[in-house]
């Protein structure tokens, strides 16, 4: 006990520290929501990785879809490397960069303002972001809460919670995105780290990793074939390929990943940055769902219900595998999740509160806003949203609606933002019409999900599959509504792109020349 105090003792004393550290560089809006647009590879690349994966993925995500898949669900962290990290910063990470900074943009909503010159996309999109990262927000505390009760069964998850909400916002408060990419570089050691060490204890746990396998080989499971679990695509490759995709290619539309490029210092950076975070998601994201494909060899630590369901539901199995490790372990996977949890907290509510205040009070509701005051107001809007999101994750039970939300905000950020983003950067004919067509479809259908699921077609009904079909119907709609509505106008579009036409000097090395 006393190691587990220690070591969260010193954890939280680093995040607050660095916080404190960076207050100099957070007095103006660039500095406090960009880090001055000066921040390089290896902070941006784990400022994008960490927030990329939380305690959902660590204890949620990775317990349901290994109980689901099997070993087939390191398809999931793969596909989060190659789509979610790799692609990403190949297709947006340069374009992003360029493009926000001549546009004078911080976030993702302003972008579609000064990009398809609209003052109520921006409010619109800045409502959207409001709506479904509040709830996602508040998702980050439930891994937590199996974990804490096995690690400190006398620690109220309330009392987690609380002190969670608490140190977080000191250190974003202070430190701003600067003091976020710091502590996210830290506690993506600690993940990359403490997940090497926990797959390493859980397979030798049985044997090993060969005799891991064999045992997955012969769990057998009711309409699964004799080795489903072990197989190359699992016992569900549709399903599992909806996984994939939205967990992956959801990323290019979510406002609190893109915003990282808007803040790397440079080319090379980008280049540097895009290895890093690749093997980062390689490692954690594919350590994680690896890990989760064995959790079927652990049927007979857990409690089932009549009806054969899991007591406590999927997030009860990541803990069950975890609960028989050295007590050295135990403490850094406590520490592992913390981290996952707070660098993705302070992702989300540093984009939530600059969204609110650049792109909806600022010139709306308060006409003449000083740097000085945007920056107190988004310091406000940071205890605002951690405080919601606290309230909610502490009365999750009593929330069922809000607990739904949860799982459909990734599809919704996503299904309406990332093709009018995707298009607008590079796509001079992409129309305002179409960022229109694609925020009510994503959004709405999402909605929809929620509020009348069983009226979906069965295909449609898993929230994952929905934001799917989102996401690839946004794809469609961008080009042919533009196709079909009045284009921008021709001078101005031919300004912004300017961005990318820009003269620079290379070595010869990139280059032959003329």
């Amino acid at each position: 006990m006393l190691l587990k105090i220690g070591l969260l003792v010193i954890f939280f004393a680093v995040m607050v520290g660095v916080g404190l550290y960076c207050r100099k560089s957070s007095t103006d809006v660039n500095g406090f929501v960009l880090g001055g647009r000066s921040v390089g590879p290896w902070l941006t690349a784990f400022a994008y990785g960490t927030s990329y994966f939380s305690a959902v993925i660590f204890v949620g995500y990775a317990g349901q879809f290994g109980w689901s898949f099997g070993i087939a669900s390191t398809w999931i962290g793969i596909g989060n490397a190659l789509v979610g990290s790799l692609m990403a910063w190949v297709v947006l990470g340069r374009r992003t960069r360029l493009m926000s900074q001549h546009l004078n943009s911080a976030t993702m909503p302003e972008f579609f303002g000064k990009r398809f010159k609209s003052s109520a996309l921006k409010i619109a999109a800045s409502i959207i972001v409001f709506i479904f990262l509040i709830p996602y927000t508040a998702s980050l505390y439930n891994g937590l809460s199996r974990l804490f009760e096995m690690a400190f069964p006398q620690v109220s998850y309330s009392t987690c919670v609380i002190v969670m909400a608490i140190l977080t916002g000191i250190y974003v408060i202070a430190g701003g995105y600067m003091a976020t990419a710091i502590n996210d570089f830290i506690q993506g050691l600690i993940m990359l780290g403490g997940i090497v060490a926990v797959i390493a204890a859980v397979l030798n746990m049985n044997g090993g990793f060969m005799e891991s396998l064999n045992a997955l080989a012969a769990v057998e499971a009711e309409g699964m074939a004799p080795g489903a679990f072990n197989s190359f695509f699992g016992p569900d490759p549709l399903n599992l390929m909806f996984v994939v995709i939205l967990t992956s290619l959801g990323t290019w539309g979510l406002p609190q990943m893109v915003q990282k490029f808007y803040a790397i210092k440079s080319e090379k950076d980008i280049k540097k940055g895009t290895i890093i975070s690749t093997i980062f998601a390689l490692v954690v994201a594919g350590g994680c769902y690896f890990l989760g494909g064995f959790g079927r060899l652990f049927t007979d630590k857990l409690s089932f219900t009549a009806d054969g369901k899991i007591v406590g539901g999927f997030d009860a199995i990541i803990p069950t595998m975890l609960n028989g490790l050295p007590e050295i372990l135990i403490a850094i996977v406590i520490v592992l999740v913390l981290s996952a949890s707070m660098s993705t907290l302070s992702s989300l509510v540093l984009a939530s509160s600059s969204t609110l205040t650049l792109d909806f009070l600022k010139g709306h509701v308060i006409k003449n806003m000083s740097e000085k005051k945007q920056v107190f107001i988004m310091r406000v809007l940071i205890v605002v949203f951690i405080v919601i999101s606290a309230v909610i994750a502490i009365n999750k039970d009593k929330l069922s609606a809000i607990a739904q939300m949860m799982g459909i905000s990734w599809g919704a950020l996503a299904g309406a933002f990332l093709a009018p983003f995707l298009f607008g950067l590079y796509w001079k004919k992409t129309t305002k019409a179409s960022v229109w067509a694609s925020f009510i479809f994503g959004a709405g259908i999402m909605m929809l999900n929620m509020i009348a699921r069983t009226s979906f077609p069965a295909i449609m009904q898993s929230p994952i599959n929905c934001g799917v079909i989102a996401m690839l119907g946004g794809l469609v709609i961008v080009p042919v509504v533009s196709w079909i509505t009045p284009k921008l106008d021709k001078n101005s579009i031919e300004s912004m792109f300017t961005c990318y036409s820009k003269k620079v000097t290379v070595d010869a090395k990139k280059s032959l020349g003329e």
